[in-house]
């Protein structure tokens, strides 16, 4: 497994707009459709990379327990699925569903969205204040696959937890890690042609 790091986009940067189509709805999804929640998370994540896997419990399990205390979240996936099918629309409804992800599971097809947020793994998260300024960007928790930490989404919880109250998360954010997010060939970050 290659191990890519976050970018740790700088904080306060505004969340960039996306309008994608959400693979079990069919439905666009769009930045806008979330003005009135208090916060955002927006992940990028993907159905076969094993660090996303790992967590993927987790993931449904922080849906169900911020959904409902206004958090809007959104997950997207960005990869190539010429090269990687597993990662297909189709493929990835029926992830959303035996997961239980109760948030959109988007479609980045053209990969726009994952290069407005800098996006350079998976999973690779963001949490934007009611302000849509970035004050957590990071790992769901210390948990990997194979070195034995309980998946609890701990520093996730406890950022939004922050915004929730009316406070900055811990400056202290650990990078997300992950595999790369699979880029179309000539897409790929910095490429210049």
């Amino acid at each position: 497994m290659s191990l890519t790091p976050s970018t740790m986009l700088p904080w306060g940067t505004p969340a960039p707009d996306f309008r994608l189509p959400d693979a079990v709805s069919g439905r666009p999804v769009a930045l806008a459709d979330f003005a009135k929640n208090p916060a955002l998370v927006v992940m990028f994540i993907c159905n076969h990379c094993p660090y996303v896997q790992h967590i993927r419990a987790g993931l449904a399990a922080f849906g169900r327990d911020y959904q409902p205390k206004g958090v809007g979240i959104v997950a997207i996936s960005a990869n190539d699925v010429t090269n990687y099918p597993e990662d297909s629309p189709a493929r990835m409804k029926a992830e959303a569903k035996a997961a239980g992800y109760a948030f959109p599971y988007l479609f980045d097809e053209t990969q726009a969205v994952a290069r407005a947020y800098c996006a350079a793994c998976t999973p690779d998260l963001y949490l934007f204040d009611r302000d849509r300024r970035l004050v957590y960007r990071g790992q769901f928790d210390d948990s990997r696959p194979g070195n034995g930490r309980p998946v609890t989404g701990a520093d996730l919880r406890a950022a939004c937890d922050a915004v929730l109250a009316g406070r900055m998360p811990a400056a202290d954010q650990k990078p997300s890690v992950g595999c790369n997010i699979k880029w179309k060939p000539g897409h790929e970050p910095g490429y210049s042609g």
